[in-house]
């Protein structure tokens, strides 16, 4: 007798009132709060109470776990022109480890998915990683003797994703940390959409094997790519099954003691493969944390070795527009030339700011950017402080990130910031994480002349085409 399965689904009435009365807990103490705050002349951030009912309110969601946490994640990551400060830094505490469910809560759901196939394997219910939205097994094909891992949705997570979601709209509204209107809308079906894309397993296994024959076709890297096989006859539309790689994260130790010329090659290729992305392909990887990498290394005793970056997880995946992609690319290359009036004019086209937004609101965003795509600049551009005695750039020592998070903050307070398509907020994801990977091999080089490559290999067959 199969065991009973157990679900998100079942559960939609006590989450959706649990979240509804932090909402409301929340807006009635807020709405006080904010009248003594005006009293005193201080902004709502200005509180230490709104700070506190900020944690408040991340604390529900951890509680309430799977989709909530992976909604309040996107929060962080794309509201910061809609939600108050203090409540976008206290989402971004939201951690994607979870512990995994009890195989006994998913076994049924995965025979259900697999059918008879579910009797070709031998799944070790002990999962290796777990996040909010599936969670990773390791199992044997009987027939083959092979490894594989199985990313296994969670049980009834497709019937209660509009449902959870809605309820942290309902939270934020009771709460008054936004208020209703079209601009809010719109930002919000966005995210929805995205959060469709990311439980949509036949999408996330097409974009896996085209990402596989793409990286297949590079040659010229410093590291090798290695995007995991799929096996398709164990792919359903709540189970994704792809070869079993053994791997250490960015962060490990191992990687550490690697040699400076190792850690510059891995850091090269993860750079070089964001402009594959941009420059060749128009179709980015858009979830850039360290979990979504592996890196397979050769002999760690090596100066100079045959490493491997892996690449994992396409759930996240954007495929640009012409237009955008034009655009992207201007801007890009404005700001690794430092030319202020093509950032502007790109920043107007992917719809960061407006045509009429006056000289100081457009610098204000344009010195954001600028600083985004300093590791981009020619050597004689680069700040010397962050470069080491043979002129290269340090990208550990740079501090980049943090400082272009403060110069994000001042723009985003501006009357004159446009709220940023979800693209755009995607491709900002991509830099950050794609510059944090970076930073966190301390490696040292320049990119100029290798997004320069880039850069002419597009305008060469722009000019092509327009023969």
């Amino acid at each position: 007798m199969a065991k009973k399965q157990r679900s998100f689904k079942a559960n939609i009435l006590p989450r959706t009132l649990s979240a509804s009365f932090a909402g409301i807990r929340a807006g009635s103490a807020l709405a006080a709060d904010s009248v003594v705050q005006r009293v005193l002349g201080r902004g709502p951030d200005d509180s230490d109470f709104a700070r506190r009912e900020a944690h408040n309110f991340v604390r529900q969601l951890g509680k309430l776990k799977g989709t909530y946490i992976k909604i309040g994640q996107m929060l962080a990551l794309f509201g910061e022109q809609f939600l108050p400060s203090v409540l976008v830094d206290a989402l971004r505490d939201l951690s994607d480890q979870t512990e995994p469910l009890h195989w006994d809560a998913l076994e049924s759901s995965v025979r259900d998915s697999l059918g008879e196939r579910y009797q070709e394997l031998d799944i070790d219910p002990q999962a290796i990683a777990a996040a909010s939205l599936a969670q990773v097994h390791l199992a044997r094909v009987r027939s083959s003797g092979d490894w594989i891992c199985l990313k296994l949705q969670y049980p009834g997570l497709a019937q209660v994703i509009d449902a959870d979601f809605d309820a942290v709209v309902r939270m934020l509204l009771l709460a008054r940390w936004v208020k209703s209107g079209r601009d809010l809308d719109d930002w919000l079906e966005s995210m929805r959409e995205h959060l469709h894309d990311e439980i949509d397993y036949r999408r996330e296994a097409a974009s896996t094997i085209k990402m596989r024959e793409l990286v297949a076709d590079v040659s010229a890297t410093s590291a090798r790519y290695h995007v995991p096989q799929l096996y398709p006859h164990y792919c359903t539309d709540t189970v994704l099954a792809m070869e079993y790689i053994k791997g250490v994260s960015v962060v490990d130790s191992d990687v550490v003691g690697l040699s400076l010329l190792r850690r510059n090659a891995l850091a090269k290729s993860m750079l070089e493969l964001f402009f594959y992305e941009l420059y060749e392909w128009g179709m980015l990887q858009t979830d850039p944390n360290f979990g979504n990498y592996l890196l397979r290394l050769d002999d760690r005793r090596k100066k100079i070795a045959h490493d491997e970056l892996v690449l994992l997880d396409f759930g996240s995946v954007m495929h640009c527009s012409e237009d955008f992609l034009c655009s992207l690319r201007q801007t890009i290359e404005a700001g690794q030339q430092h030319d202020y009036s093509r950032l502007v004019e790109g920043l107007i086209a992917l719809g960061c700011l407006q045509k009429e937004t006056p000289e100081d609101g457009r610098k204000l965003f344009a010195d954001f950017c600028m600083h985004l795509l300093e590791p981009l600049r020619s050597p004689e551009q680069l700040p010397a402080k962050y470069l080491n005695a043979k002129g290269e750039y340090c990208w550990g020592k740079s501090q980049l990130m943090r400082r272009a998070a403060k110069k994000a903050a001042v723009a985003t307070t501006s009357r004159h910031f446009a709220t940023p398509s979800r693209d755009f907020a995607l491709i900002a994801r991509k830099l950050t994480g794609l510059f944090n990977f970076i930073a966190a091999l301390d490696a040292e080089f320049n990119a100029h002349d290798m997004v320069q490559l880039h850069i002419h290999r597009w305008q060469t067959r722009d000019r092509n085409a327009a023969k």
